[in-house]
């Protein structure tokens, strides 16, 4: 069923606006199965908006690349059409971006609609009365809403993740370290110690990998920077290269990331960088998500890493951290 979000400026809520007869000829969903890949989006924007300053501001929104990949790869990959080519199989993309201009309009705003024509599919329309407006708004909002479709890609994910799992790699975890985490149909599981446990997705030519590490907490130390580093180093070592007596360490070529958020009330540390093997010649990206165990008084982290020499790596890197969205601690262990 058709849903509707609101963004608000300032707030993390796109603002609604009144639809018009473009917008309205997107008819309720028919169950159909959406195309296109993740992480594309289609604009429907008229040629002369397009090459103007609100087509300008459209790419350098949607197309900024992302941090801490090793290659330069933008947020979303674009394919615009007019309205005129907005038809047949278009229509049915999981990711779509209409632009309006409409003189009768009083201000800029972004309504945010679900399961339009297929499912699933996220569409926004972007209306304002003049090119000027529609520029200012997303500029000012572009955050919300790179968010709101972030969003939906991960929720897309995190659903099929939970439809289509590895039962007894979430049993090991549970076992483990007491924490109910979802893995994705694919991963096998390759280490399982008292307090670590090693899991890996491989493809032709790239993997994508996880592990998770718990120690003892000795305070607000435990959490910073210098002993996330130390922490991930000690478990990372336990990840064996393709030479005898190389490892997985983390590169000091570029120092990783870090900062801290709140995500259902827990407080998480994410530290971001990249990672090499010792002894050998192999590297890429890594995301690490650390937490407190309150009912155990541990650190627990969930550290992710992709290896991709020859592929892209963007969509390997959304999924192992969609993974984080999997993990579950029992309620008596939240973080107050």
């Amino acid at each position: 069923m058709k849903t509707i979000l609101r963004i608000a400026l300032f707030a993390a809520l796109l603002a609604t606006m009144t639809g018009c007869d473009a917008f309205n000829s997107l008819t309720k969903s028919r169950s159909q199965t959406s195309l296109g890949s993740p992480y594309e989006l289609i604009v429907v924007c008229p040629q002369q908006e397009w090459t103007g300053e609100l087509g300008d501001t459209l790419r350098a929104v949607f197309t900024a690349p992302i941090p801490y990949l090793n290659q330069t790869e933008p947020l979303f990959d674009i394919l615009r059409v007019n309205e005129r080519g907005f038809t047949d199989m278009v229509i049915k993309h999981r990711n779509i971006l209409k632009v309006i201009k409409d003189p009768a309009l009083a201000e800029a705003g972004v309504t945010v609609q679900y399961n339009v024509k297929a499912e699933p599919q996220i569409v926004l329309t972007l209306q304002g009365p003049n090119d000027k407006s529609l520029t200012a708004f997303l500029s000012a909002n572009r955050e919300n809403i790179v968010h709101v479709l972030e969003k939906a890609e991960r929720d897309r994910a995190v659903k099929y993740a939970e439809k289509y799992n590895e039962q007894n790699i979430r049993q090991a975890i549970k076992d483990t370290f007491g924490v109910d985490m979802t893995v994705p149909k694919g991963y096998v599981l390759a280490t399982n110690d008292k307090d670590f446990l090693w899991a890996r997705y491989e493809y032709p030519s790239a993997s994508q990998g996880f592990f998770i590490y718990s120690y003892p907490y000795k305070g607000k130390e435990s959490l910073s920077p210098g002993a996330l580093l130390a922490a991930r180093n000690k478990f990372a070592a336990r990840i064996p290269g393709p030479s005898d007596g190389s490892y997985m360490t983390t590169s000091d070529v570029i120092e990783p990331d870090y900062r801290m958020f709140r995500m259902e009330g827990r407080l998480w540390c994410e530290m971001r960088g990249f990672w090499d093997v010792h002894g050998d010649f192999m590297g890429g990206p890594f995301v690490s998500y650390t937490t407190v165990d309150t009912a155990t008084n541990r650190v627990f982290t969930l550290d992710c890493y992709i290896y991709s020499p020859k592929n892209h790596k963007r969509n390997y890197m959304r999924g192992v951290e969609h993974l984080l969205y999997l993990v579950k601690f029992p309620p008596q262990a939240q973080q107050q």
